[in-house]
């Protein structure tokens, strides 16, 4: 399965799971476990928009391109820059 049909399919599972928007693939990565894929996702609106709320995902996707699991790792607003927890 191409990057492209993986990423997608990530997007489009989360989303129904969660029910919430999908914004963005930040990123992604393959291991002995599967796909590894990052997704943003709206969890809130607020207005100005830069005040919207972000959760980042990582979802395991298998082989044929299905969600194994998923968990929240951060929260954050739309304006703020991401950084990579250290540690």
């Amino acid at each position: 399965m191409k990057m492209t049909e993986l990423a997608e399919r990530a997007r489009q599972q989360l989303a129904q799971v969660t029910g919430f928007k999908p914004v963005a693939v930040v990123g992604s990565y393959k291991d002995a476990e599967g796909w590894h894929v990052s997704v943003d996702l709206l969890e809130m609106t607020r207005l100005p928009e830069s005040t919207d709320v972000l959760g980042t995902y990582l979802v395991l996707m298998d082989e044929e391109g299905d969600m194994v699991k998923f968990e929240k790792k951060r929260t954050r607003l739309r304006a703020e820059s991401f950084e990579e927890d250290e540690g």
